[in-house]
């Protein structure tokens, strides 16, 4: 299999339909972050603006976004409703993709890296 380098090119590997999720999960994102730079890390689409925002990617039955620990425990009682682990969040395909609490988590963690950036 070919490697990735850009987030344009890991989002035209899937078929339309998921290509249109992930765009639009692209979007959400970038609406908060828009002076980040985009990415792959880990083999995933990334945002990084001072260290890495928010990674997310397509698996077989789900998309999963990446934001690390800290906002999954900010998170938790609005995340009760799907899998998560330590830094991650899993949104199944087959229901809908909560865009505006992807936006929200995006925001929290753009605030927390500009304190912590701010604080270091």
């Amino acid at each position: 299999m070919e490697t990735i380098h850009d987030v344009d090119a890991y989002i035209a590997q899937y078929p339309p339909h998921l290509q249109q999720i992930l765009q639009r999960i692209r979007a959400a994102i970038r609406a908060e972050v828009p002076t980040a730079t985009e990415k792959i890390a880990y083999s995933i689409p990334t945002f990084y603006d001072g260290e890495n925002i928010i990674h997310f990617g397509m698996a077989k039955k789900h998309v999963g976004i990446y934001p690390g620990p800290e906002a999954i425990r900010f998170f938790a009682d609005r995340l009760t409703a799907y899998q998560t682990s330590k830094g991650a969040v899993q949104l199944p395909l087959d229901q809908p993709i909560p865009y505006d609490l992807i936006r929200e988590i995006t925001a929290h963690r753009v605030a927390t890296v500009r304190s912590n950036l701010i604080n270091k």
